[in-house]
């Protein structure tokens, strides 16, 4: 049996997208019956860079087409959350021991019109604008000091 330590890190990439009220975009996921509420985030594919990752994940999973958001910033370095025992092997096929997720700033340039969480592979069954200082009380608990990184390394830009 492998130890989660044996496990390599899923290559990730997270989307802060900020409204012009810099307000954050955060989903309620629809294959959680917790009230667990993240940023759009998903896996790269092999070859993808982490920015064309992003814009892919964040339009499939919102909506939100690519020419309504600026590029603000990038995240230094790759940021890494553990799954909890209780998840361990039981998502992404028992591959992987969490993430390293490589996150970007977004400005959102649309309306809320332009949000549809219905897409073909919908993640989400809700969805909502929060204040920054909102968001780590709404991760799930073994996300929120990745949470609380991506926050402090953006917050010069709001």
């Amino acid at each position: 049996m492998m130890s989660p330590d044996d496990l390599p890190y899923r290559p990730c990439a997270g989307v802060m997208l900020l409204n012009p009220e810099a307000q954050v975009f955060v989903g309620q996921r629809l294959d959680s019956d917790a009230d667990a509420w993240q940023m759009p985030q998903g896996g790269i594919d092999p070859g993808e860079s982490p920015e064309d990752a992003a814009i892919r994940e964040l339009e499939e999973e919102t909506g939100i087409a690519r020419h309504l958001v600026d590029v603000v910033a990038r995240s230094a370095g790759e940021l890494l959350y553990d799954l909890p025992p209780s998840l361990l092997g039981r998502i992404w096929g028992g591959r992987y021991r969490g993430q390293r997720q490589t996150w970007f700033l977004m400005r959102f340039r649309g309306t809320d019109d332009d949000v549809n969480i219905a897409t073909k592979h919908q993640e989400f069954r809700a969805w909502r604008w929060v204040g920054p200082d909102q968001l780590e009380g709404l991760i799930v608990p073994f996300k929120r000091e990745l949470y609380r990184n991506v926050v402090a390394e953006f917050t010069p830009h709001f």
